[in-house]
């Protein structure tokens, strides 16, 4: 006969952690979180579900007042850790990106990597048919060809306040619809580099109806999303799987092979073979650094959370 005492010691030893370094690793999260927002070829959306942010986050939107306080208390460092993540990146923009971009892609391509097997395995929780399948594969299809095809630039729009809420509003759909860029759109209509540096400069202007537009898309879709989640549970993660998996792989064409081209060499300094170098070591130091990561969360089940 087992040892109760025994066990249930184990497991509640199991599932105690630090506040403090809870609240960090929740800091860090919404941070990553910010920067994946306006990462050409990511989504905010998929590093949320990738650092078990995203159920969670719909569960409280979808029903604000069941436990607020807690989940506020929950989310707080993770909006601080959002905001911090886009306004560095918004300098990181302006300075160097375009200079190094397929390297700062590629450590986010290796964080996707790294957790996929977890995220995998959760959408498998509740059962996994042929059906989750065949929407794992055309859902990748479709956000990869969609990438591709959108590769050029469309068209050049003014930017005003309107326009800024719509963008706004195309970074929230990219948090509640993962796999969805909404950096590709903001970079197809010339937008990206003035979004960037009104943000650095903290141009209010541009920065208030690009809030707006986020909270307004966010608290508009969240309880939909939650809802179709209850209801079709394994469908829609494997849907947004599809969409982590094809996004991720569009990457490669769209942002990172162009990188190897002369002119891309020339301007950013490097030669062919450091471009590569980095490139790897980038995937690999972002795939250990999640898969370790999605090790230590298994010690402490996203379900405790709330």
């Amino acid at each position: 006969m087992p040892d109760t005492n025994k066990t249930v010691g184990k497991f509640h030893n199991q599932r105690r952690i630090n506040p403090v370094t809870d609240w960090i690793i929740r800091l860090l999260k919404g941070t990553l979180v910010g920067i994946g927002a306006i990462l050409p070829g990511l989504s905010g959306g998929v590093l949320a579900v990738i650092f078990g942010l995203y159920e969670p986050l719909l569960k409280f939107l979808a029903d604000l007042k069941k436990d607020f306080v807690k989940n506020v208390l929950f989310f707080i460092p993770v909006i601080i850790g959002v905001a911090f993540g886009i306004f560095l990146f918004a300098i990181v923009v302006e300075k160097a990106f375009g200079r190094y971009a397929a390297i700062f892609v590629c450590l986010f391509i290796g964080f996707v990597i790294g957790t996929f097997p977890s995220l995998y395995k959760t959408a498998g929780k509740k059962g996994r048919s042929t059906k989750d399948m065949v929407i794992l594969i055309i859902s990748a299809l479709a956000i990869f060809t969609l990438m591709l095809v959108g590769e050029q630039q469309l068209v050049n729009v003014t930017p005003d306040i309107p326009v800024w809420f719509g963008s706004g509003a195309l970074i929230g759909l990219g948090l509640i619809v993962p796999g969805m860029s909404p950096s590709n759109f903001l970079i197809y209509f010339g937008l990206y580099d003035k979004m960037a540096a009104g943000i650095n400069n903290f141009d209010m202007a541009v920065v208030i109806p690009l809030t707006a537009g986020v909270i307004v898309c966010v608290l508009l879709f969240a309880k939909l999303a939650s809802f179709l989640f209850r209801k079709y549970y394994s469908g829609m993660y494997h849907f947004i799987l599809g969409m982590v998996v094809g996004s991720s792989l569009a990457i490669f064409p769209v942002i990172v092979f162009p990188a190897f081209k002369a002119d891309m060499l020339s301007a950013s300094g490097l030669s062919f073979g450091a471009t590569v170098a980095l490139c790897l070591v980038m995937l690999v130091v972002g795939s250990l650094a999640t898969w370790l990561f999605s090790k230590v969360e298994e010690k402490y089940p996203r379900e405790d959370l709330f």
